[in-house]
């Protein structure tokens, strides 16, 4: 897997079908396979992957957002033609999942805010990718399902549990056992999404949550990742050391003494993430 850049900064994975921009402390992360209505690939996982290292080995990026290419898609679910030679029974689809894992992984568990931008179809895969972001924003004419049921498939633990966590028991099972589809106004009615906002101003909504997340404290901004994370898990199974690592490193901060002279002096703090 290789990557490229452009003169004007824009990183390319995947052979060009994972896209990458960074501007002012936003990552931008493009998901360019607009032929195939952004169907997502091995080698997509792959570069999106690569795409989320850069973005978090990178200091000067803060938040991350997601987004798919084009107006028909974010993302509509796993290439489908691989299906045949790489998921045509259990074990070659435990194989085609272990070859994802990683970067699956990587996502569940980013250092970083993460906003999935969402326009048109939302779809199996795709559905797993929104829902291990942080937030949300679907544009009004976004569509979502998981259509694992009309296809044979069993959907993977860590979408379930993300599922049911978004939407409850009830509708994770009305939405699995029909494998229907839903439009934007029910998925924020059931919780599916944070926001839904008009289609022509879906950018614009999820630039200016990405611009307020990226002007706040980033010590402030992960504590607060760190321990919605716990939170979300079995007491027995909770870090609460880590809780109070990243609590103790925010209260020594720089950034906590610049939050103090900053509302004293009246004026916009200037964080450093330090």
């Amino acid at each position: 897997m290789t990557k490229t850049a452009t003169s004007d900064g824009e990183m390319s994975f995947a052979s060009g079908k994972i896209l990458q921009t960074v501007t002012d402390g936003i990552g931008v992360i493009s998901f360019n396979n607009p032929e195939k209505r952004n169907a997502i690939s091995l080698d997509m996982w792959e570069g999106l992957g690569q795409s989320l290292v850069h973005l978090r080995d990178d200091p000067a990026v803060r938040v991350v957002i997601l987004r798919g290419a084009g107006d028909k898609a974010f993302v509509s679910g796993a290439d489908i033609s691989q299906f045949e030679k790489e998921r045509h029974n259990a074990k070659a689809s435990e194989e085609y999942a272990n070859r994802s894992a990683a970067q699956r992984a990587l996502l569940a568990n980013y250092s970083k805010p993460i906003i999935a931008s969402i326009k048109g179809f939302c779809l199996g895969g795709g559905m797993q990718i929104a829902m291990s972001a942080d937030i949300r924003i679907a544009a009004a004419n976004s569509q979502f399902g998981i259509p694992a049921a009309k296809l044979g498939i069993a959907y993977g633990y860590d979408g379930l549990r993300n599922l049911v966590s978004l939407v409850g028991p009830s509708q994770a099972r009305l939405l699995m056992y029909t494998g229907m589809r839903i439009d934007a106004a029910e998925a924020g009615r059931i919780g599916l999404v944070d926001r839904v906002v008009p289609d022509g101003d879906l950018g614009s909504a999820t630039m200016e949550i990405a611009t307020t997340i990226a002007g706040n404290a980033p010590l402030a901004v992960q504590a607060a990742k760190i321990t919605i994370a716990e939170v979300l898990k079995d007491a027995s199974g909770r870090d609460m050391d880590a809780i109070r690592r990243i609590g103790t490193a925010c209260m020594d901060s720089e950034d906590f003494r610049e939050g103090r002279r900053a509302f004293m002096e009246k004026r916009k703090p200037r964080f450093t993430g330090r």
